[in-house]
C-alpha cells in the first residue's frame, strides 16, 4: 500500500474526511474528500426531470432514491479502493439546482408537486415583483413561484407552513433544520447584501402585495433561515443517518454545512468568491458568475442578482438551456454507430465529434440552431423548441454543425454578458467548470471566444458542485482560522493547475457574427412555439 492511500485510508477511519452530494438536473453526485480537500472516493445516480401535467417536476421518492444510491455508489468504491465501510465522516453538505417551488403544510406534507427552476409559468409575479422591488425578480426564483400562486389564488397558499429549495429539503430531512446557505437564500429572496440576510424592506413589500390580494403570508415565518459558510447547520440525526445510508453502517451526529445552490458551489470550486472573478457553469443549464465591486446602476431583466456563500453580491447571467440538445443529437449519432454495428463508446463519440468542432469556421459556416428544450428568460422565450435552420448557401459539414451547438450553447449568455459590459463590469479572472468542458480545449475554445476574454479551466473543473459543497463542509472544520476566501487560497487552490485559453481576433469576429445571427433569428423561434403545438 502506497503512503498517500494509507494516509486516505486513516482519514476515512478516523473521519477526517468531508462528504458533498449535490443534486443537479440529470445527476446526483455524492463525492468524499481526504483532509487534504482532495476526492479520493465519488458515487452518482443519473436522474431526469419529467413534464407532468405542464409542469417540470422530480418526484420527492425519486430524491431519496437518487441520493441513496449515490452515497452507496461512493461508498463502495471506497470499499473497493481501502477496504474499508464508511461510518464516520468529519461533515457533511448538501446542494442542488437553485430557485424552484417545494412548499409543505405544518404535517409537513408536499402541498402541491415540486415546481423545478425550469418552468417559465410565472411571467406575470416576474412583472409585477420586479416593478415593486425595483430588483430583477426572475420566473423561476421561490418567490415568484408564491407570488404566482397568490395571484391565481391557488388554494394551498393558506396551509404554507414552510417554503424552501431542494437543498433546503434535503437538509431540513436529514437535520430537522429549516436553513438554507446564504447563497441558494438568494436564489428564493433578495437578500441586503449588507445584513447578508432577507432584504426587510422587501418582505413588507411582498406581505403586502400579498394583502392586496387576499392572501395573508408571513414571509419570515415559512423562509427557511439564512445562514453563511462556516455557520454550524444542525446535525445528521439518527433517522437522518439511516435515510441516507440504507446499510446503517453511517453514525448520527455528523456536523452539517449550510445546504447550498449550485451557483455558490461553483463559485468555490473554481476559487471565484472574490471581487471581480467570474465563473462559467455549463451543463444542461448554464450560468455565469460575477462577484461585485458594487451594486448595478440599472435593473436588467435578464441579470439575476444572488450572493456568494459568504453574502457578497453577485451578477449572475443564468440560461435555462445549455447542453440538452448537445446531448439529444449525441444520442442520435450513437444510435447510429449501432444501427452499423459499431462499438463505440459514449466518451469517445462525444470526444470524437467535440474535437471535429474545432475544425468548423469561427462563424459556424451560417448554421444556426437554439437548444431551448424549455422557455429562455434572456431572450424573451416562453416554451422550449429546438430547432436547427440554415440556408441553401450555408457550409453544412458536421464541423461546423458540432461547432454550431456548441456555440449555441452559449448564446443567451452572451447576449447577457454583453449587457454587464455595458455596464463597465471588470472582470480579472474567468473559470469555467462542468460537463462541457470533459474534452479539453473545444467547449473552452468557442466560450472564451463568446465571453470576450480568457477562460481557465482547473484540473478539478470535472468534480463541479458536489467537490464545491464538499470543500463547504470541510471549511466548517477549520472556520476559527480562516476566512473562507483565505481558506481556498492557502488550503485548497495553493497548489491548482489550470489551462487558460485566449480567444484569437479570427475566432471573436467568428463569433460575433454566429451570435448576431442568433438573435436574429429568435423571431424563427417564437414562430415555432406558435406554429408547432
Amino acid at each position: 500500500m502506497s503512503q498517500s492511500i494509507y494516509k486516505e485510508k486513516l482519514d476515512i477511519i478516523d473521519g477526517k474526511t468531508a462528504l458533498g452530494i449535490e443534486l443537479g438536473s440529470t445527476r446526483i453526485k455524492a463525492i468524499l474528500i481526504d483532509s487534504k480537500m482532495e476526492p479520493i472516493a465519488s458515487g452518482s445516480y443519473e436522474w431526469e426531470n419529467s413534464l407532468v401535467d405542464g409542469v417540470w417536476t422530480y418526484s420527492l421518492d425519486e430524491v431519496w432514491q437518487g441520493l441513496q444510491a449515490s452515497y452507496r455508489s461512493m461508498t463502495t468504491d471506497v470499499f473497493e479502493k481501502y477496504g474499508e465501510p464508511v461510518k464516520k465522516i468529519g461533515s457533511i453538505g448538501f446542494s442542488a439546482m437553485m430557485h424552484g417551488y417545494l412548499v409543505f403544510d405544518k404535517k409537513n406534507q408536499l402541498l402541491v408537486p415540486f415546481r423545478t427552476w425550469r418552468n417559465a409559468m410565472t411571467e406575470e409575479a416576474e412583472e409585477k415583483l420586479t416593478e415593486a422591488f425595483q430588483y430583477n425578480i426572475p420566473q423561476r426564483w421561490s418567490i415568484a413561484h408564491l407570488y404566482q400562486s397568490v395571484l391565481n389564488k391557488e388554494k394551498h397558499i393558506s396551509k404554507i407552513d414552510f417554503i424552501t429549495t431542494l437543498s433546503g429539503y434535503v437538509h431540513w430531512q436529514l437535520t430537522g433544520k429549516k436553513v438554507l446557505g446564504v447563497g441558494d437564500a438568494s436564489g428564493m429572496f433578495p437578500i441586503d447584501p449588507k445584513m447578508r440576510n432577507y432584504d426587510s424592506k422587501k418582505i413588507a413589500i411582498f406581505e403586502n402585495l400579498a394583502k392586496e390580494e387576499g392572501a395573508t403570508v408571513d414571509l419570515l415565518g415559512i423562509l427557511p433561515k439564512s445562514l453563511v459558510a462556516g455557520e454550524d447547520a444542525g446535525f445528521l440525526t439518527e433517522e437522518g443517518a439511516k435515510l441516507l445510508d440504507t446499510s446503517g453502517n453511517l453514525e448520527a451526529g455528523i456536523v452539517l454545512c449550510p445546504p447550498e445552490g449550485d451557483a455558490g458551489t461553483g463559485m468555490v470550486a473554481t476559487n471565484s468568491i472574490t471581487k471581480r472573478t467570474g465563473n462559467i457553469s455549463a451543463g444542461t443549464s448554464a450560468f455565469a458568475m460575477i462577484v461585485l465591486e458594487e451594486e448595478l446602476k440599472e435593473v436588467h431583466r435578464e441579470i439575476d442578482l444572488v450572493t456568494t456563500p459568504v453574502g457578497d453580491l453577485v451578477a449572475m447571467v443564468h440560461t435555462n438551456n445549455c447542453s440538452s440538445e448537445i446531448n439529444g443529437w449525441m444520442r442520435l449519432f450513437q444510435e447510429f454507430t449501432e444501427v452499423l454495428n459499431l462499438d463505440v463508446s459514449t466518451n469517445k463519440l462525444y470526444e470524437v465529434l467535440f474535437n471535429k468542432a474545432l475544425e468548423g469556421d469561427p462563424n459556424c459556416g451560417g448554421l444556426l440552431s437554439y437548444g431551448y428544450y424549455s422557455g429562455e428568460n434572456i431572450t424573451r422565450v416562453s416554451e422550449g423548441r429546438p430547432l436547427f435552420v440554415r440556408t441553401p448557401e450555408s457550409e453544412f459539414t458536421l464541423a461546423n454543425f458540432m461547432r454550431m451547438h456548441i456555440s449555441s450553447a452559449f448564446g443567451a449568455m452572451r447576449i447577457g454578458m454583453d449587457i454587464l459590459k455595458k455596464e463597465g463590469i471588470k472582470i480579472d479572472q474567468l473559470v469555467g467548470h462542468g460537463g462541457i468542458f470533459k474534452t479539453p480545449e473545444v467547449a473552452q475554445r468557442i466560450l472564451a471566444s463568446a465571453m470576450e476574454a480568457p477562460v481557465t479551466v482547473m484540473e478539478t473543473a470535472g468534480e463541479g458542485g458536489a467537490w464545491g459543497i464538499a470543500i463547504l463542509a470541510s471549511y466548517l472544520q477549520k472556520k476559527e482560522t480562516l476566512s473562507l476566501e483565505e481558506f481556498l487560497n492557502e488550503k485548497v487552490f495553493a497548489k491548482s493547475k489550470g489551462t487558460t485559453i485566449a480567444p484569437t481576433d479570427s475566432e471573436l469576429k467568428g463569433y460575433e457574427t454566429f451570435v448576431r445571427r442568433y438573435e436574429q433569428g429568435l423571431p424563427i423561434e417564437q414562430a415555432a412555439i406558435e406554429h408547432l403545438k
